[in-house]
């Protein structure tokens, strides 16, 4: 990466240090439990180490009696046994901190998750949406604060700068080229390194990053390995360190900030419907249609709702957008939390395809007729799931139970549309497959016969389901061979099959096959298994 565009690169460090804590305090108390005075005693928060309870984190007042992380609670507890202990959970702390992940959306799609208490953000270039980076970070902290969260923030060129102005300093924005500045009184923990590598630069005697700074590169590279030049390296901008966002990054996205929440679900459908005529544009201008789209609902109270809609062909039309979107809102109507209300609504693109027109014949009809089908498929699919309709496809197998797939309707491929041929020009001559069951049995079903006209002829009558049934018509044999190239070395070779057409004296149709030959002195003695039945 260039210089400039280092100096352009901004990235916003938010650090959760009583984030456990937040989390028991916000179910007891409530969201806003910041926000008004509340009497709770100090709450510290236990896991299991080594056959001992230990302090995992603790909030503000735990911390204000001189408790640390990694005191055991027997000890925290004779020291005050008036403290609240609570057992950690792990999952529902990362839950917390991939909710906070998802508000933060409103400001970047590019955000990660550091650790297990804070949160990257690549604000370059969308500062100014907020009226600059003070504006924006003040913001951010306010409205954490108001969702009961203790949060510190660093703004930076580098994550590591960033990273480290978030910790020692919590409310920090850090200019282009002061890096060095930053972090050169900062102990060396802010260059994000290994405690064992910490401890090892302690006893040299360097005990803060300038001191490491000052010191010779290549012994400091011999004996401390090269994980600490790396991590000051980007700190300090001379090395690029990716934030890679925890949510792929929509082509295109358009949102609507509310002064006043909505709460209906009315609403939010004419909003779709007028975000989709926005979003119509840049599709057509990218010659694309859209393919996935997701309604995200970011609450006042910072909860947010994601609602995602697939499309079976590329969709740009308004209409049919709020079509699909009727439907998912309508099946998710009960599990949608409105809360207080809705004050940003965004409408973004997952997924793109080339958009291909269709020429339209006389009457004004579009010439591809499968689009009402398509259509009813997508909404069914959006009122129902994915898993709702289900369409076969053919599949390259000369066998019969391999030769069909059913697949999701969205993933089949689409049929394409023959070109008319000139009246000139001589029609193909006609070939007509081998007569196929109306119904396939899943796996063949075992049959018995007992005698043949011939050894490789068909039945003369056969067994099935415990019921005889007398041969009176047959015609075949279709034989198809095992697809050698499936099977695996040493594999045995797979039988070949006989497949007949059979009438029985009832005039019921089926399709029955031998497996093997009589004339293969290499194979087991041949078998027979009923395959369907026809109409």
């Amino acid at each position: 990466m260039s210089t400039l565009l280092q100096k352009e690169q901004r990235i916003l460090s938010l650090w959760f240090p009583y984030l456990c804590a937040e989390r028991i305090l916000r179910q007891r108390l409530g969201r806003s439990w910041r926000s008004r005075p509340s009497q709770h005693l100090p709450l510290v928060i236990s896991h299991r180490d080594s056959n001992a309870q230990r302090i995992a984190a603790l909030d503000e007042r735990a911390e204000a009696l001189k408790l640390k992380r990694g005191m055991g609670i027997a000890d925290a507890r004779a020291m005050h046994p008036s403290i609240d202990v609570v057992e950690a959970d792990a999952e529902a702390d990362r839950r917390l901190l991939e909710g906070l992940a998802d508000w933060c959306d409103r400001y970047t799609p590019l955000v990660a998750i550091d650790g297990e208490d804070g949160l990257f953000l690549d604000v370059t270039g969308c500062t100014h949406l907020f009226g600059g980076e003070r504006a924006m970070q003040d913001e951010i902290l306010t409205r954490f604060f108001q969702q009961g969260f203790d949060v510190r923030a660093g703004l930076a060129s580098t994550p590591g700068a960033a990273w480290a102005a978030a910790r020692f300093h919590g409310d920090r924005i850090v200019g282009g080229g002061e890096e060095e500045a930053l972090l050169s009184p900062l102990p060396l923990s802010a260059l994000r390194i290994a405690p064992e590598t910490r401890a090892s630069l302690e006893s040299v005697g360097l005990r803060t990053a300038g001191a490491v700074m000052a010191a010779p590169r290549a012994p400091l590279a011999r004996r401390f390995g090269a994980t600490l030049l790396l991590r000051l390296d980007q700190a300090l901008g001379r090395l690029d360190e990716a934030v890679s966002p925890r949510l792929p990054v929509a082509p295109l996205s358009v949102e609507r900030h509310l002064a006043e929440p909505v709460v209906l679900t009315d609403d939010i459908e004419r909003l779709v419907s007028r975000l989709a005529v926005a979003l119509k544009a840049d599709l057509e201008r990218r010659g694309e249609g859209a393919r996935a789209l997701a309604l995200l609902l970011f609450r006042v109270d910072g909860a947010v709702s994601r609602i995602a809609v697939g499309t079976s062909r590329p969709m740009r039309e308004p209409q049919l957008i709020k079509k699909l979107f009727h439907e998912r809102l309508t099946a998710l109507e009960q599990n949608i939390d409105a809360g207080f209300g809705f004050d940003l609504v965004r409408l973004s693109v997952l997924s793109v395809a080339a958009f291909d027109m269709l020429q339209g014949d006389l009457t004004g009809e579009a010439a591809d007729d499968d689009a009402d089908i398509a259509l009813f498929a997508d909404r069914v699919r959006a009122r129902l799931g994915e898993a709702a309709v289900l369409k076969p496809v053919v599949v390259e197998s000369h066998l019969p139970e391999r030769a069909v797939a059913i697949v999701p309707f969205a993933e089949a491929p689409q049929r394409r549309i023959p070109a008319k041929r000139s009246d000139r020009t001589a029609p193909p001559m006609t070939i007509y497959p081998p007569e196929r069951p109306v119904r396939l049995f899943r796996s063949p079903e075992p049959i018995e016969v007992p005698a043949t006209e011939i050894p490789e002829g068909p039945p003369m009558n056969f067994r099935w389901r415990r019921a005889l049934y007398r041969v009176a018509r047959a015609e075949g044999p279709e034989r198809i061979a095992a697809e050698w190239w499936r099977q695996l070395p040493g594999e045995e070779e797979a039988p070949t099959r006989d497949y007949y057409r059979i009438e029985d004296s009832e005039g019921r149709r089926y399709w029955l096959y031998r497996q093997g030959l009589y004339s293969s002195a290499s194979q087991a003695a041949p078998r027979w298994f009923m395959h369907g039945v026809f109409a």
